[in-house]
């Protein structure tokens, strides 16, 4: 005959666990360094490629907006200021930390070989950084007892529509040219699922806050804010589609004389080439007398 010792233990085992609730994520904003929500309050249903209800996203506001540009301004100067070699170590902590987060890319749909390619890109970006000068500048031969030296320089704060797919390779192709050359960005996405999954492993690399901040919601909602704003000097229209939408932003963008990059159809797992990293920098000339 079993003890009461006994039978209080079985009734322990078979208790049903009690259930409990599933934890789903909200995807914030990246605004910073930091993961605020939207200051509207306003969010989105995110679907799966199945059309289930996956996860629900800020929704990015004018306001929040604003936010993402001062916080790039207030970054700008340190992270322009930093050496090459800073960057480029920079560059490749995010490819290390990408490369060691695939799973949950892949949880996201997100094919293996496009984690590669894009992981492969930021190597790729974070080689050029202590390059890039001496293609773009160097010393010009003049007239004269004089060094004449054109050097490159970033160009501030460049807002960046990312293109909806591929979503990782797209938006790592956008961000990574800016930044290597000492810009800071604000990118729409319309992926935020891929893009505050990016920006946490952002956040775990060593990118000063501010240097990337990423808006999730509607590139016609923020686009026009951005592309007007004065404290904003260039504008990625990469991932516009729509080419009413693309010609008003740049209308909007001549108004404060932005720089302005609309690409032609993008092969994104081709040779980017220098284009997307000098479409934002400026060069300065400097004259220096030779003797003294």
């Amino acid at each position: 005959m079993p003890s009461k010792k006994d039978a209080a233990a079985t009734r322990t085992t078979g208790a049903a666990a009690p259930a409990r609730l599933a934890v789903r994520k909200t995807y914030k904003l990246f605004i910073g360094g930091a993961f605020p929500r939207s200051e509207s309050g306003r969010t989105y249903v995110v679907a799966d490629s199945r059309g289930q209800f996956v996860a629900n996203a800020a929704q990015a506001s004018r306001k929040d907006a604003r936010d993402a540009v001062l916080a790039a301004r207030a970054a700008f100067g340190k992270w322009s200021g930093a050496t090459a070699y800073n960057k480029g170590q920079v560059i490749y902590r995010v490819a290390e930390m990408l490369e060691g987060r695939r799973g949950e890319f892949a949880a996201l749909e997100v094919p293996e070989s496009e984690v590669d390619e894009a992981v492969d890109r930021l190597v790729w970006y974070a080689g050029w950084t202590d390059k890039i000068a001496q293609v773009a500048g160097g010393a010009n031969p003049v007239a004269g007892p004089y060094f004449n030296i054109s050097s490159p320089e970033p160009s501030g704060v460049v807002a960046v529509v990312a293109p909806s797919s591929p979503t990782l390779l797209g938006l790592v192709s956008v961000i990574a040219p800016a930044i290597a050359t000492g810009n800071t960005v604000i990118v729409i996405s319309d992926a935020p699922r891929v893009a505050i999954t990016l920006a946490e492993v952002l956040a775990t690399s060593d990118v000063p806050g501010g240097v990337v901040n990423i808006l999730t919601g509607s590139a016609a909602e923020m686009g026009p804010w951005l592309a007007s704003h004065s404290d904003v000097n260039g504008l990625d229209l990469t991932g516009v589609a729509d080419a009413k939408l693309a010609l008003e932003l740049e209308q909007a963008a001549a108004e404060t004389l932005k720089r302005v990059r609309r690409p032609a159809a993008v092969d994104w797992s081709a040779d980017p080439g220098l284009a997307p990293m000098t479409a934002y920098l400026e060069t300065k000339t400097v004259w220096h007398p030779k003797g003294l």
